[in-house]
């Protein structure tokens, strides 16, 4: 009976075709990408530069309270939710694909999606493990460096930089860092892009990412360095450089998903 079901199953929701990719679409995609955030670079940076205040926003309010151990992990895990943040740019990257109207208006389109639920879902798990990323963060402070809050940036910095307390805690803190990112790359690297293109279920796009990942695990891995990479430099300047490393990175997670899987063995997204 279970075998049947099995079958059953597998006839209905055939394995998605996963493609080995190289260094090669990972240039390839990025390059496609930022030629796509050019040629409407004007609408994308009105999108992109939401994410910039919202950073700015949190850093103030960290500055300025007892939060201030929080502002490094903060920064960082705020990378964990990028794949859904970036949802609206795969459709707009979709739609000017397909040769369809592709104005910042559409970003907004994914809410309209039959798709939303799904997309909702994975976005639940990426919210997820940001809390515990910041709770584990919170944890590996108070373990090295006690339960004392400094009083001012250059206190911080000092506590940090100049005992062996904070190296501890920075080493620990990244390995830890790490892992979580290490984790959302593979559940979200083709499982988003995926909800937004295609008529499939969270579950089914979370599998078909996690297979992607392992087929794929040195180059998929080079693209989160990468991704990492690109957002700290847009970070660096005030989250200032963000309103284009974001669209950028947007358009080209679209145009590595679409070099990974084999699209045609699902069926398109429902849209309004």
């Amino acid at each position: 009976m279970a075998q049947d079901i099995a079958a059953e199953l597998a006839a209905k929701f055939p394995p998605v075709r996963i493609n080995s990719i190289s260094s090669d679409d990972i240039s390839t995609a990025l390059q496609k990408g930022y030629q796509d955030f050019l040629s409407k670079r004007g609408d994308l940076i009105f999108i992109g530069a939401l994410y910039p205040l919202i950073g700015l926003v949190a850093a103030t309010f960290v500055l300025g309270g007892a939060s201030l151990p929080l502002l490094f992990p903060l920064a960082a895990g705020l990378s964990l939710m990028g794949p859904l943040v970036s949802a609206g740019f795969y459709e707009l990257a979709r739609r000017r694909e397909a040769g369809e109207d592709s104005g910042w208006m559409h970003f907004f389109d994914v809410f309209a999606s039959s798709n939303f639920s799904n997309i909702m879902f994975v976005g639940s798990i990426l919210l997820a493990v940001f809390a515990l990323w910041m709770l584990s963060a919170f944890i590996i402070y108070s373990v090295f460096m006690g339960p004392m809050v400094p009083q001012s940036p250059g206190e911080f910095l000092t506590s940090v930089f100049t005992t062996g307390e904070g190296w501890a805690m920075i080493i620990v803190g990244n390995l830890v860092g790490l892992a979580f990112a290490v984790a959302v790359l593979a559940v979200s690297f083709v499982s988003l892009p995926m909800l937004v293109d295609k008529n499939v279920g969270a579950g089914r796009a979370i599998r078909t990412s996690v297979k992607a990942f392992n087929k794929n695990r040195a180059v998929v891995l080079r693209w989160g360095i990468t991704v990492a990479v690109l957002l700290a430099i847009g970070a660096a300047p005030l989250f200032l450089g963000l309103a284009i490393v974001l669209p950028t990175l947007g358009y080209a997670t679209w145009h590595l998903y679409t070099r990974t899987i084999m699209r045609e063995d699902l069926p398109d997204a429902q849209r309004a």
